[in-house]
């Protein structure tokens, strides 16, 4: 049965635990759940990671109070800012309402209370269960809460224990695991030792857990607060974060470096810079994430139409009338440019039927497939021009009946194709699909990030991204690692005063990413062979240099 028609016409609320903040570790359920909701209803802490899978018009009205009342100036009324208040307003008006929370619903007071006001008024509800943050944060932490000798695990909320839980758990050898805010840890270790426990019991604080801004330090009870004052986190301005705490064997500092498995990725935290289109820059950050880096994108060059239309025009027509027997496309907008065409005209790609189709480079292949065409011919070789010539059968009037290609491209040169398939024997139709322009310049925020070393690395995937991102933006900073995907690129890069660290073995965007995370990777397993802290580049610039990334 459709969940959608489980509860006929009446309100729903769905009571959905939205994990401890990496976006995936959102489960199926909660996926299925969000994608169905009228209304949405989310803890500010958690509303970025649900609404990405949320219906394009779905109602958040909390976040839109929100939103007033950070604009206005006198506040916003509490009650309207009640997010238990919110949904049952919406489930009374026949709405399905997911009601999000940080971590688990089980574990939150505010929405078991929550669950029993709607209980009172009989409106039906449900629970998808998430993870919690003091279970999912310690296996991002490289800390195991139990081993093979079964120890008891407790967990406890600072905020709401009282001097009898303390005193049981000073008095036990359990694995505790406290939730906690930064400014709280230093006195729930000493609730711990007053009640009992050794100083030198070890205690890992975990800040940001599961996210990529997550830090770990591996401390004992009586030393915690030195460790953290030491690494400059107290005091904090920020002292109200929650923090997962884990006090324990299992939390000592040999094993959790063995087992750290999640800040130990090649470029963790890393700020990483992608001068690109939006639309081909999404695979490229997906890749970037799984290093645990932070990618930011930041469009150079914007597609326009051609200034002509028609002779853009003619040629779709004559795709249609049998005028062609290849085409070739040599960028993913070129593919959008014929798709918009086509979708123009009420085509799709049944009108392909018959010619032979080219692709330059993976992106531009897996754009075709999607639009439902598969390339008969992709370069074995380069991924270039002339990677695609190489391979570019002659034209033979015995099996040719038609001699003649059509090549939607950028309002820049081509000549080393349309001379190449010329000399193969072949007519050219080399038709302007799109113009390429400098993108406007990025926020100031951003500007600055990238002229005063708030990045990290920043991947320049062609000379025109090079030229772009310096002309709207500024030059990176000395400290910002450089990644280039060839020769070209890198001679580019070098000519605007860049030195390049990395270079791509072969020209391929995501060897490019693996060729960065390498490049990381070696330059952590470094500090950690000289017995230094492990630094992201931009940590290493003179602080009154250090500019603030978002």
């Amino acid at each position: 049965m459709n969940r959608q028609h489980l509860h006929g016409a009446h309100g729903h609320v769905t009571f959905l635990g939205a994990g401890p903040g990496d976006p995936g570790l959102l489960t199926l359920r909660a996926v299925e759940a969000l994608g169905q909701a009228d209304v949405l209803v989310a803890d500010p802490r958690v509303y970025d990671v649900v609404r990405a899978h949320a219906r394009a018009g779905v109602d958040t009205p909390l976040q839109a109070v929100a939103d007033e009342a950070s604009t206005a100036s006198a506040a916003a009324d509490d009650a309207a800012l009640d997010p238990g208040e919110s949904a049952i307003a919406a489930a009374r008006s026949g709405k399905r309402v997911v009601r999000a929370v940080a971590g688990d619903p089980g574990l939150d007071s505010d929405a078991a209370r929550e669950m029993l006001a709607l209980a009172d008024q009989g409106i039906p509800f449900e629970v998808v269960p998430g993870v919690a943050a003091a279970v999912g944060v310690p296996a991002y932490a490289g800390v195991p809460l139990r081993d093979a000798q079964g120890t008891d695990v407790r967990f406890v909320d600072a905020r709401t224990a009282d001097s009898r839980c303390w005193t049981e758990l000073g008095v036990s050898d359990a694995t505790v695991v406290v939730s906690t805010t930064l400014d709280q840890v230093t006195a729930s270790a000493g609730e711990l030792v007053a009640a009992g426990r050794k100083p030198d019991t070890p205690l890992t604080v975990t800040l940001a857990g599961t996210t990529t801004r997550q830090r770990t330090f591996t401390s004992t009870l009586g030393q915690i607060t030195q460790t953290l004052k030491q690494a400059k986190v107290l005091p904090s301005p920020d002292g109200g974060q929650p923090v997962i705490a884990v006090v324990g064997e299992r939390s000592a500092a040999a094993q959790r470096e063995q087992l750290a498995w999640f800040e130990s990725k090649p470029l963790f935290g890393w700020q990483v810079l992608v001068p690109r289109t939006k639309e081909q820059a999404a695979s490229l950050s997906d890749q970037l994430r799984s290093y645990g880096a932070v990618p930011a994108e930041v469009p150079t060059i914007a597609v326009e139409p051609p200034r002509t239309p028609q002779q853009m025009e003619r040629a779709v027509k004559g795709l249609v009338t049998g005028r062609y027997e290849w085409i070739a496309f040599t960028s993913v907008n070129a593919v959008k440019a014929v798709r918009e065409k086509f979708e123009e005209y009420g085509l799709d790609a049944r009108a392909f039927a018959g010619i032979k189709v080219a692709a330059v480079g993976e992106q531009t292949a897996k754009a075709l497939i999607e639009f439902g065409v598969k390339p008969d011919l992709v370069p074995s070789g380069e991924q270039s021009a002339a990677g695609l010539l190489e391979d570019w059968p002659p034209y033979d009037p015995v099996f040719d009946p038609i001699d003649r290609v059509f090549l939607p491209r950028a309002d820049i040169a081509t000549e080393t194709l349309v001379a190449g398939l010329i000399e193969l024997g072949w007519e050219v139709d080399d038709v302007t699909a799109y113009r390429t322009v400098r993108a406007s310049p990025p926020p100031a925020e951003t500007r600055e990030a990238i002229k005063g070393g708030g990045f990290d690395a920043v991947l320049f995937t062609s000379s025109s991204t090079v030229r772009n991102l310096v002309g709207i933006a500024g030059k990176p900073h000395n400290v910002t690692v450089i990644a280039c995907i060839g020769p070209a690129t890198a001679k580019t890069a070098e000519e605007h005063g860049l030195r390049v660290d990395v270079m791509s073995p072969e020209p391929s965007v995501h060897k490019l990413a693996e060729a960065l995370a390498d490049f990381g990777a070696q330059r952590r397993a470094a500090a950690v062979e000289a017995g230094e802290q492990v630094k992201r580049p931009s940590e290493k610039r003179p602080a009154r240099r250090r500019a603030r990334t978002s």
